[in-house]
């Protein structure tokens, strides 16, 4: 292990994302030392491109993440390949971060920017489409499937919402009911308002052909011709490797998923141990995970000043008490 891991940083980030990054560059820039542990797993992986973030529309995800890496690490922070299998201590006798291949890290304070995995249905084909034309947020992908057939497949009381919302983007709008979603009475006549197609049955499988997206195939029924399917994965935080330190998952109240509960500044019930991104925020897009994660890192910043200060003032007392001043 290099000198440079075996240091006390001023914070340890686990989550080399957007969040993470953007965290690192700012507290780097407060002339703090940071390290950031990067296991090279993005949730946006499989997108095309990363969309809504100003000066960066269409950029791969890939791209995003090396540009940040080195910015962050102009400001001198360090980024440390690996996964985090445990954490341990506490604010006041430091945090130690286990990493897989043995290596430890010891911070001050510990930022978890781990985001989330999408836990999406069990259908084959489906994950490997994830990200291209089986989708979620229109927002983030509604621009490049409009005016296409746009199949919603039920997966939760969210998903009319998510027909009704897609609506805007195209005419052709299948609302798939899955055997999971039954919408209400106001429901029902709010989707034949807006010419949403309703289609009963369980979703069997998908039908691709040329690696292009081409229908939904119902059990025990007929294929319905689509270009993209929205899904809804459930989302889990990633939080395995933090158990020790006594963080909780909170559940989300649509049933959405799990994420890591913070205030607006990021702090967790934890003392110490701060959060920003996905994994505190299920709703955040890209470019809100980075922006939120900015201001955390200040946050940080001045808690770490603050401490600074009481030592430096504890001293600086010693001091004149020693010369009778």
């Amino acid at each position: 292990m290099s000198n440079r891991n075996e240091m006390t940083y001023d914070v340890v980030i686990i989550g080399g994302g957007a969040a993470g990054l953007s965290a690192a560059q700012m507290l780097g820039r407060s002339r703090r030392s940071v390290a950031v542990i990067d296991s090279g797993e993005p949730r946006n992986a499989p997108a095309r491109g990363v969309h809504g973030f100003l000066s960066r529309d269409g950029i791969s995800p890939g791209e995003l993440l090396a540009i940040g890496r080195a910015e962050a690490e102009q400001y001198g922070a360090a980024i440390i390949r690996g996964r985090v299998v445990s954490t341990s201590g506490n604010v006041a006798q430091r945090f130690e971060v286990t990493l897989d291949d043995g290596r430890k890290l010891r911070g001050r304070l510990l930022l978890i920017t781990t985001g989330l995995v999408d836990e999406l249905p069990d259908i084959p084909g489906l994950r490997e489409r994830w990200g291209r034309d089986v989708l979620h947020c229109p927002f983030c992908h509604g621009w490049e499937v409009q005016d296409k057939a746009i199949g919603i497949m039920g997966n939760g009381p969210w998903s009319v919402h998510q027909a009704l919302l897609f609506r805007q983007w195209s005419s052709n709008i299948t609302l798939f009911l899955n055997d999971r979603v039954v919408p209400s009475d106001a429901e029902t006549e709010q989707l034949a308002a807006r010419g949403i197609k309703v289609v009963g049955g369980a979703v069997e499988a998908l039908r691709v052909d040329h690696d292009q997206l081409r229908g939904v195939a119902l059990a025990g029924g007929p294929e319905i011709a689509v270009e993209a399917l929205v899904v809804g994965p459930r989302a889990q935080a990633r939080l395995e490797a933090f158990d020790s330190l006594g963080l909780a998952l909170s559940e989300h109240p649509m049933g959405a998923g799990t994420y890591l509960a913070a205030d607006s500044d990021g702090a967790t019930s934890v003392p110490g141990v701060w959060a920003a991104g996905n994994v505190s925020d299920l709703k955040a897009q890209v470019l809100a995970s980075a922006a939120t994660a900015a201001w955390t890192a200040v946050v940080i910043n001045n808690h770490l000043m603050a401490e600074e200060m009481e030592r430096d003032l504890a001293t600086y007392r010693e001091s004149l008490a020693f010369t009778g001043a």
